[in-house]
């Protein structure tokens, strides 16, 4: 009896021995792994820290490989992406009133660091350069800076133009095609007649900001747009991703991808889609010319594509990528950010758009897996932008990431 006590004292001094000495060496606690497994997974970097593959729980094509290249949990929500004249991808943190820059000097794969370039601005979400010089869209304005591309500083703010500030839609987004500037402006509200004839557009103005003008209308909120390769100054062609208003149940109105030029109206607020007529909002009522219909007679432009209702349509890219096959070149990936007005959770995926002489003949998944349940999103992509070299990268402000996609060696 007394060999078996001295045995049972010694193994329970043994190991409280050896629990003092893993948790001053290398801080193990069990109250803490305790802790750790009943937190729910929220943190998509504890299944896919950064730098690694991620195989899980993203979804991606056979032969791809994807992996964490910024994390910005401590910085803020990425959304607009664009890359620097030597090629260092910036990117805008509207919820942080900043940009930063994620240089990768050594090419390995991982931002090396993250440098704020300019701070304390209004919601900054647009982003272009041209001819060194960076445009920015902060919810009121758009405004410049010279670029100094050597150590990534910027010079003296020139405001260009004031926008509509706030509303329900908040953010601008801003591209440079040949020398002039176009800039996207969300509507105020769900569904309404707007006051501000800069609501609900695509402006187009001068580089310096001069001759500022519409140049589309009827679009409720296309914060994303891109030109179309074979767009010329004398046609110009942009595909712009559009959301469409809420409070019409889980299937309608669809969501738009919409060819747009100049002087055309694509319906918003009284059409919506394959150019139906909202009769929920609009209760004018019309006299039809035979054999039209009340937005054809209204002289409005249909979608090109109606994605699903509530996906939320954000970035999209024409593939233009080593990374894929010589028969999806040309072909449209398209970001969906994911539903709040739905009893089901839709979207929180990157689609593939098959194009065909200006026409989607078909979409497919192309990356799945930020959405686990109902109740738990790990991600949600935003911007798609291809580098020269056709790598990948894809913004996630819910899990204040950004991803590089790249192919297996």
């Amino acid at each position: 009896m007394r060999k078996a006590l001295i045995i049972t004292f010694l193994l329970v001094l043994g190991l409280s021995g050896l629990y003092f000495l893993l948790r001053s060496y290398y801080h193990f606690d069990p109250a803490n792994i305790i802790e750790q497994i009943r937190r729910p997974s929220q943190d998509i970097t504890k299944l896919l820290p950064q730098g690694s593959d991620l195989g899980f729980p993203l979804n991606i094509p056979e032969g791809f490989r994807i992996a964490v290249f910024a994390n910005l949990i401590n910085v803020g929500a990425p959304r607009v992406l664009a890359f620097d004249p030597d090629g260092n991808l910036v990117a805008s943190i509207p919820s942080a009133g900043k940009l930063v820059v994620l240089p990768d000097k050594n090419n390995d794969g991982i931002a090396d660091q993250v440098i704020d370039l300019i701070h304390d601005l209004d919601r900054p979400h647009g982003i272009a350069f041209s001819e060194g010089t960076i445009y920015i869209a902060e919810t009121g304005r758009v405004i410049r800076f010279a670029y100094r591309k050597e150590n990534m500083t910027i010079g003296s703010p020139q405001e260009l133009f004031k926008l509509p500030k706030g509303g329900r839609h908040f953010t601008r987004t801003i591209k440079v095609f040949e020398d002039k500037l176009y800039t996207s402006v969300g509507s105020s509200c769900d569904v309404c007649i707007e006051k501000d004839w800069q609501r609900g557009s695509i402006l187009v103005s001068n580089l310096d900001g001069s001759d500022l003008k519409l140049f589309a209308k009827g679009l409720r909120n296309t914060v994303f747009f891109v030109f179309d390769p074979s767009t010329s100054s004398g046609q110009v062609k942009i595909w712009g991703n559009d959301m469409g208003r809420d409070f019409l149940g889980d299937n309608l109105p669809p969501d738009e991808l919409n060819l747009i030029s100049i002087d055309k109206d694509y319906g918003w607020p009284v059409c919506y889609g394959s150019n139906v007529h909202d009769e929920t909002f609009d209760k004018a009522q019309y006299r039809i010319v035979a054999g039209m219909s009340v937005c054809e007679a209204l002289g409005k432009t249909q979608s090109q594509y109606n994605y699903p209702a509530h996906v939320a349509p954000l970035g999209l890219t024409f593939i233009n990528s080593p990374l894929f096959s010589k028969d999806e070149q040309g072909n449209i990936l398209s970001a969906f950010h994911g539903s709040w007005n739905s009893t089901k959770p839709v979207g929180y995926k990157i689609v593939k758009l098959n194009i065909q002489n200006d026409k989607v003949v078909s979409m497919e998944d192309f990356i799945t897996g930020f959405i686990k349940s109902s109740v738990e999103v790990l991600g949600r992509p935003v911007d798609l932008v291809f580098d020269k070299d056709g790598i990948l990268y894809i913004s996630d402000d819910k899990a204040n990431l950004v991803y590089i996609l790249t192919k297996e060696n």
